[in-house]
């Protein structure tokens, strides 16, 4: 629901604020006081082409702002989400323009920078405008489908047909990514057979490269400790045969020297006993360091081949990574895909049997819930046009006539919403061929048209209703046609918020809230001014209405008993 209007520098307005409240809002006034500037300037708001005529003279830049209520289940907010613009649910939603004397446009949604195409696709769903010169949503046969079926009640049976649709989708998606995935893979079968056999030969493990390069690393190591103990080893070769040489060449000395008539505890001879004691220690301890090398050689389990192994195993390993140009340790999960890839070759045959055979039970489900849903949607079209039938009449269409064409729709247009192409149709004349709304009827009858048809619609809608603005709806007609205008427009407003411009007092006098243009000042400072009437000022102005220039006390008698009608 729109809550309020404001507009700065519009042509002759100035500045002027507008709270709308719910129900039919009346706008009257002379010719040329300006109410289409209102409507100008509300299109302005919702992403209409803006003129750098629209323009005050004088003023640099226009400025309107529309704020509305919506629903917090409103699609609107959906359409914020989309554009990553910020909200809340429970707040009112502002859509403010701007536009310079030098056509410049500027658009923000609760003042953030938006683009005016923003706009207009929220102003389809918040508003509908209804006019002599243009009717914005009826004349577009998009919005006939779905009319339609919110009149019948169709919505869980299109709701059907649209989740049949995607099943059959999905069917077909998967069918055809089964046959594009088998031709490619029987066309690089050989390709992958010859690959997967040098896998298969070379069975790279999981984690192997970096086993590999550790046991490299450890291997390399062993090889460098074992020459350097090989060096310390070649320090020993002869060592035990000289100690014992010396060992034995000093009994010898000490033998000699006894048999001269030494003592045994004289002074040669006792050292000559010490120095032998002494290198038989060390021969000892000799031998027992060269057995101790020759064990910490044997605790490195060390053979020569086993690093070169290694490294021929990580060579093979990287060099068929940069071949599939993968890295190494991808290429245990490469042999696993290439090994599927082939399956799927030897399998295809059967999966796309399957595949097919699931779409054309899906197809079939789709096309017999499709053709339910049109026949339904030609039952509730006859009802539709006997019930839009009933309204020409009393609007001075009489011999109008209107009819719901439902088109089927070869199967490679089917849709989510069916096989059918919904559109209506009007013919203004006895024997004159039926054709689109915008096609057929003239201005004043297009905005009767759409009064007939939404009056036929009221009641059966699904979700929140746009505020709906007649231009001048009533124009040329007068008297039970115009009334009966006013009644139309009254029951509507009974679900949805409604405006209208019109110079019929049997109009005005059905509405909620009465607004009275008029055009205020001098040459120069010409304005146009907004003024809510109360009450009596309603009676007043209908009585003026009714009477012209000069008002009567019967003119205005007549303007209470239309108001209390």
């Amino acid at each position: 629901m729109l809550i309020g209007l404001g507009i700065r520098d519009v042509v002759l307005i100035e500045a002027l604020d507008l709270s709308i409240g719910p129900g039919l809002t009346a706008l009257t006034g002379e010719t040329g006081a300006g109410k289409s500037i209102i409507l100008d300037a509300l299109g302005l708001a919702v992403g209409a082409r803006g003129d750098a005529g629209l323009v005050r003279r004088g003023a640099n830049q226009a400025t309107v702002t529309a704020a509305f209520a919506p629903a917090p289940d409103h699609p609107v907010w959906t359409i914020l989400e989309q554009k990553g613009l910020d909200f809340a649910r429970d707040e009112d939603l502002v859509l403010r323009r701007t536009l310079s004397a030098d056509g410049r446009s500027r658009a923000y949604v609760n003042d953030q920078s938006a683009s005016v195409g923003t706009l207009r696709e929220l102003g389809e769903i918040l508003l509908e405008v209804h006019g002599q010169h243009e009717t914005v949503g009826l004349l577009d046969a998009k919005t006939h489908r779905p009319l339609l079926d919110a009149y019948g009640a169709l919505g869980r049976l299109a709701d059907a047909v649209a989740e049949r649709w995607e099943v059959w989708r999905a069917a077909r998606t998967r069918a055809e990514a089964l046959r594009e995935a088998a031709g490619r893979a029987a066309a690089e079968s050989e390709e992958l057979s010859l690959r997967l056999a040098e896998l298969d030969r070379l069975d790279p493990q999981s984690g192997e490269e970096t086993a590999l390069a550790e046991t490299r690393a450890v291997l390399g190591a062993s090889e460098k400790a074992l020459a350097d103990i090989a060096s310390a080893r070649q320090a020993f070769d002869g060592l035990s045969a000289r100690l014992a040489q010396a060992f034995r060449a000093l009994e010898h000395a000490r033998a000699r020297a006894v048999q001269a008539g030494a003592s045994e505890a004289g002074s040669a001879v006792e050292r000559l006993s010490v120095a032998g004691a002494a290198i038989d220690r060390v021969l000892v301890e000799a031998q027992e360091a060269e057995a101790a090398v020759d064990a910490a050689a044997e605790a490195f389990d060390f053979r020569p081949d086993d690093l070169e192994k290694a490294e021929e195993r990580l060579f093979e390993l990287r060099g068929m990574a940069r071949k599939l140009q993968v890295a190494v340790e991808e290429l245990p999960a490469v042999r696993a895909r290439f090994a599927e890839r082939l399956r799927a070759v030897e399998s295809s045959e059967d999966e796309l049997k399957a595949a097919d055979a699931a779409v054309a039970e899906t197809r079939a489900a789709y096309l017999a819930e499709a053709r339910r849903l049109s026949e339904a949607r030609h039952a509730a079209g006859d009802h539709l046009a006997a019930a839009v039938m009933e309204e020409l009449a009393p609007l001075k269409l009489e011999k109008a006539r209107f009819r719901v064409g439902i088109e089927a729709l070869p199967e490679d247009r089917a849709g989510p919403a069916g096989l059918d192409r919904v559109i209506f149709e009007v013919s203004t004349n006895p024997g004159a061929p039926f054709g689109g709304l915008g096609d057929i009827a003239s201005g004043g009858e297009l905005a009767r048209f759409a009064l007939a048809l939404k009056a036929a619609l009221a009641g059966r809608g699904e979700g929140p209703q746009p505020l709906m603005i007649f231009d001048e709806v009533d124009q040329g007609v007068g008297g039970a046609v115009a009334d009966a205008v006013g009644l139309r427009l009254k029951r509507l407003a009974r679900e949805a918020q409604v405006l209208v411009v019109t110079h019929s007092p049997q109009v005005a006098a059905r509405a909620d809230a009465h607004w009275r243009i008029a055009k205020a000042g001098e040459a120069e400072r010409l304005r146009t001014a907004v003024e809510p009437l109360t009450p009596a000022e309603r009676e007043e102005e209908i009585a003026r209405m009714l009477a012209g220039a000069q008002i009567t006390d019967a003119a205005r008698a007549a303007a209470r008993a239309l108001m209390h009608a």
